[in-house]
């Protein structure tokens, strides 16, 4: 009984150091052995209202959306009605695929090499534009390929819109619908819905991000835009229900399910850390297996260690700060193996400046790092920007990740060439170095 009382203290002190009581915040669930030993709302749900957020309350859960077109996709091949090795082409005639072979495994597996329709400029001004499903496909269809199938890994909701589409062609029915009746309703899930901004969902949190004035309303995209790639909400207790029936049979067989849960491999052999709609990975010998969220206004986490048997899952309503690091944390806590954040040490200025400046990846992502009163911070294409601290001359680590890492590389002048982003999930990236920091301080 002490045991489990100083893990619920050491679980409730990491959210409270994470997510301030007057702020947008989290509904958290622990479970062990299909029951919650911890579960406890944090934050508020709506600041005009002044209305604290409880565990039973319904948020976005972004692409955690994607573990539930992933089973469905399975259940329909479960039932004979498509192979993972069928092409696009067999259910979607007038995709164009390049005179590739684009399976659907492909797009379970982020290897398909289309173009991500939420990385196109153009998608920006069109958030608040209601979509079809063919109009969403017709968005990003003739987008030149961005690799070759199987050869490389790249996060990529396209492929899940195309999922939705398959399901839909397959079943007659809308992907909401699907999901409703194939899984919400055989699992209890009775507080998870295809979120439509138009209907009257009890105990729905509002979404907040952050501006430089503070938190402000987050902006209105229509859900008919994230679809089969990220359009559920969904509480604490259904992800809870949810993840007790991934170890039965109710869905799925087991070893169809197996499936999902492996990392799938590059035509090279590389494992991608991924297999259909969970990363994988590994902590301290557990086996972990889990996915992060993100649409406006709302951030999620979910992990399943399925030898141990538990599941931790955070959803928020400030979309301004991802749950990930908490949700490890407390994974880690669960298993009995707590995370030690690391020791930064102190490098001489000149070794510091030579870390500064542009970087850019091989799918043309460019980087910056930058020092600003001897702290360093890593800015990506988008703007936003993360801090990082040195663990020694060639390794920094993500102040906010800690578990993340860059690992620089130099030549033989001891000129810095390029620096490796090494993540705790997920596959690393090389950006190699093209230019100087636009400003230092």
């Amino acid at each position: 009984m002490q045991s489990d009382n100083l893990l619920t203290q050491a679980i409730d002190t990491l959210i409270q150091e994470a997510y301030q009581p007057s702020e947008p915040g989290v509904a958290v669930i622990v479970a062990k052995n299909g029951q919650a030993i911890f579960r406890k709302g944090h934050g508020m749900a709506n600041l005009e209202l002044g209305v604290p957020i409880g565990p039973d309350m319904v948020f976005r859960i972004g692409s955690v959306t994607k573990q539930f077109t992933a089973v469905a996709i399975l259940i329909l091949a479960e039932q004979g009605k498509l192979s993972l090795d069928d092409s696009v082409t067999k259910f979607l005639p007038d995709y164009p695929t390049h005179d590739y072979l684009i399976t659907v495994k492909h797009l379970l597996t982020h290897t398909s090499g289309i173009k991500s329709y939420t990385s196109m400029p153009e998608w920006i001004p069109l958030w608040r534009k209601d979509f079809v499903v063919q109009e969403l496909i017709d968005f990003f269809k003739y987008q030149p390929m961005v690799s070759a199938p199987g050869k490389r890994w790249a996060y990529n909701n396209s492929g899940y819109i195309l999922l939705g589409a398959i399901v839909e062609k397959i079943t007659g029915q809308t992907y909401g619908e699907f999901i409703q009746q194939n899984i919400f309703e055989p699992l209890g899930m009775e507080h998870s819905y295809y979120d439509n901004p138009s209907q009257i969902i009890p105990q729905r949190v509002a979404g907040y991000d952050k501006s430089t004035n503070g938190f402000v309303n987050a902006a209105y995209i229509s859900m008919t835009q994230p679809y089969a790639a990220g359009a559920l909400a969904s509480t604490i207790d259904d992800l809870a229900l949810w993840d007790t029936a991934l170890y039965t049979e109710k869905l799925l067989k087991l070893e169809t399910l197996k499936q999902a849960h492996i990392s799938y491999q590059l035509l090279d052999g590389s494992p991608t850390a991924y297999g259909f709609g969970w990363m994988i990975s590994e902590y301290a010998g557990h086996r972990v297996i889990e996915h992060s969220g993100g649409i406006h206004g709302f951030r999620s986490h979910t992990i399943r260690l399925p030898d141990d048997h538990a599941f931790v899952a955070v959803l928020s309503n400030n979309g301004g700060k991802s749950p990930q690091s908490l949700v490890f944390k407390i994974s880690a806590l669960v298993i009995g193996e707590p995370y030690q954040e690391p020791t930064i040490v102190e490098l001489q200025p000149e070794i510091l400046a030579r870390y500064e400046g542009i970087y850019e990846t091989n799918t043309s992502d460019k980087l910056q790092i930058s020092r600003e009163n001897n702290l360093f911070f890593l800015q990506y294409d988008d703007g936003s920007r993360v801090e990082v601290a040195p663990l020694s001359p060639v390794e920094f680590y993500f102040k906010d990740m800690s578990f993340n890492r860059l690992h620089f590389i130099s030549d033989a002048n001891e000129g810095i060439i390029a620096v490796e982003i090494r993540q705790r999930v997920g596959m690393s990236k090389l950006a190699k170095k093209v230019g100087v920091s636009v400003k230092s301080a």
